[in-house]
């Protein structure tokens, strides 16, 4: 009860607070009447199951949640993903599928996943918003139009049927949709009416005009869901097996996962509007509770929702009673205003769809990143938006995720550098212990960089080029903040194969954190005793005392046909001893 808690704290629950967040929540909860059904429709349930939805959702994330302005539903970052599973698994299969994703997310957030979740890359996100985008914006022509039912497993298949279709669209229907369209977009900017929201004005507007002109041929949500009912809903669990288990673990992720990516993008976006600092991992956990508690209450997965978040806050919203008031608002619109949206058309849901999908796809970002970001990060913003259209959401950001993955590898693999010190360089220090020059047949190599498995190829590429062998090489690790079990391994093979040619190694510099790393892998027993320092200086002077020749093993590459078994076997005892995952590999 992080926001709640913090709120009392900031003493946003005193009296004097209360008239703001009943009108902040009263006007959250007339925007979110509309969307939620819109919503809802779009994700292939009824209507009033959208309503259900933000009335638990919200009351258990702003109960139980990291940001005390959070407001959450259904959004339509979702529909792409629920309407697969609906279609695919029925309502019962995608009310398991949100249990289950809501099990996650509380798992995400006991072990502190909150703060990890926040690093998917921007392009990732751009490129599958604006792909949800275009698929919700398709997905509303038919109800926009009044066009027939079209089939089609794949998204090329229904756009080329819609197509097919546009010459038979309904006149009717799609005069509602446009003059719905109309007061989404227009009427919020004509003087008197901006404060009324634009999904409300054209809903009571397109609603009425049915009411009393009953056009012929125009669905309304009577005449598809046949109204919707005066009750609230009761407890029921659906019927949860192994296999069904089984085979939503991946939708049940997929739900998860998209439900903690937008909701912490809400939560910094009011962070960014109001100077706050909402605890992320908290925030999984009351998203959690509300994705296992909508379901049971003939709910779908819900999430915090940006934009009814964003008019929290503008229209005054500082605590979670908004986020209360919500929720109580669409409990009294459920049960006394529901027989009136027997009239509501599905073509103006559609049209509230249509700005919701523009919104989402953020068309001027989208274009902007196209222009002016990296050429690795362009394709990957067209790649993520490609699979996200054309194949399938989760998809889409797991590929997303492992290029941008990829990229970040290659880009820092890039940075690390393994070179050679010439004296020059060292002229100060060398000065400072009376020194001229280097001993003779010394050289120096630094490591600027952590030494990991994308790293290791610059590292012995370098030590490749010290061509006439010396008869000391120091190694600095002093700008090498970590070391990977791969970089470990190359770094000890690196050793043992300069010890074969006669060269000894002195390391120094290790900070402690590579140091400990060195003694558990075994490489402080690789060097001679002693010649792993802490400064530059120590190494220097280590120089001018001969140490035996020996080596505990000299090893050649495991290739080598010269290469005892027992020698092999010895140094795989080494590298396996202290590294359970080499173990397993």
């Amino acid at each position: 009860m992080f926001a709640i808690r913090e709120a009392y704290r900031a003493g946003l629950l005193s009296h004097e607070h209360w008239a703001s967040n009943l009108v902040s929540g009263l006007i959250v909860a007339v925007v979110a009447l509309p969307l939620a059904m819109a919503f809802a429709i779009a994700s292939g349930v009824k209507p009033e199951q959208g309503l259900y939805t933000a009335i638990v959702a919200g009351l258990a994330v702003s109960i139980f949640g990291g940001s005390r302005f959070q407001i959450a539903g259904p959004t339509g970052a979702f529909v792409a993903i629920l309407a697969g599973i609906a279609a695919n698994h029925g309502v019962d299969g995608l009310q398991i599928a949100t249990l289950m994703a809501g099990v996650v997310l509380l798992v995400m957030g006991a072990t502190k996943m909150g703060a990890v979740i926040r690093f998917i890359p921007a392009p990732v996100i751009a490129g599958f918003t604006a792909g949800i985008g275009v698929v919700i914006w398709v997905g509303m022509w038919k109800d926009f139009f009044g066009l027939p039912k079209v089939t089609g497993q794949h998204f090329h298949e229904k756009l080329w049927h819609l197509i097919e279709a546009l010459p038979q669209f309904h006149p009717a229907t799609t005069a509602l949709a446009l003059l719905s369209l109309f007061l989404v977009v227009i009427a919020p900017r004509i003087p008197g009416l901006k404060r009324v929201p634009g999904p409300l004005l054209a809903l009571v507007g397109a609603t009425t005009l049915q009411f009393f002109a009953q056009f012929d041929g125009v669905a309304t949500i009577g005449s598809a869901f046949g109204g919707m009912p005066q009750t609230l809903p009761s407890f029921s669990l659906p019927t949860i097996t192994l296999n069904r288990v089984i085979e939503l673990m991946g939708p049940a992720f997929a739900i998860a996962m998209l439900c903690a990516v937008e909701s912490l993008l809400s939560a910094v976006v009011a962070d960014g509007m109001t100077g706050t600092k909402h605890d992320s991992n908290q925030e999984l956990i009351g998203q959690g509770i509300a994705n296992i508690a909508a379901p049971l209450l003939s709910g779908f997965a819900a999430t915090g929702a940006i934009a009814r978040t964003a008019t929290n806050i503008r229209n005054g919203g500082t605590s979670p009673i908004a986020g209360i008031v919500h929720a109580t608002t669409l409990v009294l619109i459920v049960l006394f205003l529901a027989p009136l949206a027997a009239s509501v058309p599905l073509a103006t849901l559609a049209a509230i769809l249509f700005v919701v999908a523009y919104n989402m796809s953020e068309v001027k970002h989208f274009l902007r990143m196209l222009h002016r970001a990296p050429h690795a990060d362009v394709a990957i913003l067209l790649t993520t938006f490609g699979l996200t259209v054309f194949i399938d959401l989760v998809v889409a950001v797991n590929v997303g995720v492992l290029l941008a993955t990829l990229q970040f590898l290659r880009r820092m693999a890039a940075s690390v550098e393994t070179r050679s010190i010439k004296a020059n360089e060292l002229e100060s220090e060398l000065s400072a212990q009376g020194r001229a020059a280097l001993p003779s047949g010394v050289l120096v190599y630094g490591v600027e960089g952590p030494l990991f498995f994308g790293a290791v190829e610059n590292f012995e590429q370098a030590l490749a080029q010290t061509h006439t062998d010396p008869r000391i090489l120091i190694i600095r690790l002093l700008h090498a903040p970590f070391m990977d079990s791969t970089g470990l391994q190359t770094l000890e093979e690196a050793i043992l194969n300069l010890r074969a040619r006669g060269v000894r190694t002195i390391l120094c510099e290790a900070n402690d954190r590579v140091k400990n790393k060195l003694l558990k892998a075994g490489i402080l027993e690789v060097v001679a005793p002693g010649d792993c320092v802490d400064d530059f200086a120590t190494a220097i002077a280590r120089c001018d005392i001969p140490t035996q020749s020996d080596a505990p093993i000299t090893p050649e590459p495991p290739n080598t046909p010269n290469r005892s078994i027992e020698e092999f076997l010895k140094t795989s005892e080494r590298y396996l001893r202290d590294d359970p995952q080499r173990t397993e590999e």
